[in-house]
């Protein structure tokens, strides 16, 4: 199960996290909710272990498979869709698999080089690299950014279809595409006021 025991983080004196508790619910997805600038992105760099809380505790059970979704595609712009997916997918995944996700995604055309995809077609390569490598938690930091209504859909009725199994947390702003990806629980964030 992952959990956060107090995590506390500030930037030059100011409070952005305070003693955020919680544990999430396994194989089920929260909504990591709250308005701009509350921490959300700084939490999720904290789970992933990019940065460290100044207080606090991420409990993580050891060996466990996490991917993310970051709010950048972070692709390698020369390879094509399915190489990018390829890159970090296991070798249990074929590459029929990787076809079938980026289809699945709108994206039919997996052989192009990623330099030539709109937004919206980078972050749907970025969606199926994550759900493929087949991870236990994973982390979607506003993975809809970018999509009109109906691939938010198609986008989110792949993810809970490649993800059922895994504890997913979805970084939003939105109660909609919360419900879109029938989260179990929400974690909010509020801003801090004052200085630590």
């Amino acid at each position: 199960m992952l959990s956060l025991r107090n995590i506390s983080k500030s930037f030059d004196g100011k409070t952005v996290l305070r003693d955020i508790s919680f544990n999430f619910p396994e194989r089920a997805v929260t909504a990591l909710r709250g308005p701009s600038g509350c921490g959300k992105t700084t939490l999720v760099n904290i789970i992933l272990g990019l940065l460290a809380p100044d207080a606090g505790e991420v409990l993580l059970p050891t060996g466990v498979r996490v991917a993310a979704v970051f709010q950048e595609d972070r692709l390698i712009e020369h390879f094509s869709a399915a190489r990018n997916v390829r890159l970090t997918a296991p070798a249990t995944v074929t590459d029929a698999q990787i076809h079938d996700a980026l289809a699945a995604l709108g994206l039919e055309e997996g052989d192009k080089r990623v330099s030539q995809f709109s937004g919206g077609m980078r972050r749907r390569v970025a969606v199926a690299r994550a759900a493929l490598y087949r991870p236990q938690i994973l982390l979607l930091d506003e993975p809809f950014k970018g999509l009109d209504e109906d691939m938010r859909a198609r986008t989110a009725s792949f993810l809970c279809r490649a993800c059922a199994e895994a504890t997913v947390v979805l970084v939003t702003h939105d109660a909609d595409e919360a419900a879109l990806m029938g989260a179990a629980a929400e974690l909010r964030l509020e801003p801090q006021k004052g200085e630590q």
